[in-house]
C-alpha cells in the first residue's frame, strides 16, 4: 500500500529528519530504528530524506556544539519537519488550482528552511550522537536510473535506504544479497517493496562481517535461494 493509499498519520514521521542527521541520542535511535521496523510511512519518510543529506557537504572539519544550541537545532528542525508533514503527500505536487499557488509558496519556505537547518545541523552535530556510523553509496544499473540507494552501519546493525527505485514487477519483490567475492552470494531474509514513488528501505539481517558486497536483485514473492536477475544495486563495503 502506498502512502496516499493509506489515512495513516504517525506522530513520530517529524523525527524522521533528526534521524537520518544522525542527530538522535543513542536511546532515542533504537527506539526509532524500532519503530521504523514496523512504520512503513517513517521509512518512506527517512528514504525521501536520505538522499538530500548525502548531498550535504562532507568536507567541512567537525566541531562539537554545546548541548543548548544542540537541542534548539534540533527542535527547529523537528518543528519545521513537522509542518512539512502536516502539509500533506501533495504539497510537491503541481497546483491544480489557483487557491492552492499561496500555500505552495509556504510550504517551499519552509522545505527550504528546514534544507538549511539541515546543514547547520550536520556540521554542528558531526561530532555528536552520529559518531561510529558507517554510511556506503550505492552503484546503480542502468535498468534503474534516477535511483539511489544508501547503507548506513552502526552498532552491528546495517540498514539499506532506497529512493526513486522502479517497481519490482507484477509478483515481485526486492530482495537483498550478501557476497563474499569469488561469485559466492547470500540469500538474507530481507525482502522489500518500495511506495509509488519508489521509496522504501529494510534492515540488513547481519552484522556484515566478511561481506564484500551488498546487493538488490527483483524476484519472485517470497524470494529466491539464487539470483534469478541481475543485480539493480551493487554496494562495495570496505574491508
Amino acid at each position: 500500500m502506498s502512502l496516499h493509499e493509506s489515512d495513516f498519520d504517525c506522530p513520530h514521521t517529524p523525527d524522521a529528519a533528526a534521524y537520518v542527521l544522525g542527530a538522535l541520542e543513542e536511546g532515542e535511535l533504537h527506539t526509532y530504528r524500532a519503530h521504523l521496523d514496523g512504520c512503513a510511512q517513517c521509512r518512506a519518510e527517512v528514504a525521501a530524506l536520505q538522499p538530500v543529506v548525502d548531498e550535504l557537504p562532507a568536507s567541512a572539519a567537525p566541531a562539537r556544539a554545546p548541548d543548548a544550541l544542540r537541542e534548539r537545532i534540533l527542535s527547529t528542525v523537528r518543528s519545521e519537519a513537522a509542518l512539512l508533514h502536516a502539509a500533506g503527500d501533495d504539497a510537491d505536487r503541481a497546483p491544480r488550482r489557483a487557491h492552492r499557488s499561496r500555500r505552495r509558496v509556504v510550504i517551499g519556505g519552509a522545505l527550504a528552511a528546514a534544507g538549511a537547518l539541515a546543514i547547520v545541523l550536520a556540521l554542528v552535530l558531526s561530532t555528536g550522537s552520529g559518531g561510529g556510523e558507517r554510511v556506503f553509496q550505492a552503484r546503480i544499473s542502468a535498468a534503474a536510473p534516477g535511483a539511489h540507494a544508501t547503507l548506513r552501519q552502526r552498532d552491528g546493525r546495517a540498514e539499506l535506504v532506497v529512493s526513486d527505485m522502479p517497481q519490482p514487477g507484477a509478483g515481485r519483490v526486492y530482495e537483498v544479497w550478501l557476497s563474499r567475492g569469488a561469485g559466492e552470494v547470500q540469500p538474507t531474509s530481507a525482502l522489500f517493496d518500495v511506495t509509488a514513488a519508489g521509496r522504501g528501505a529494510t534492515a540488513v539481517p547481519s552484522d556484515l562481517h566478511g561481506i564484500r558486497e551488498v546487493m538488490v536483485t527483483s524476484e519472485p514473492k517470497g524470494g529466491s535461494s539464487r539470483p534469478t536477475r541481475q543485480p539493480l544495486i551493487r554496494i562495495a563495503l570496505s574491508s
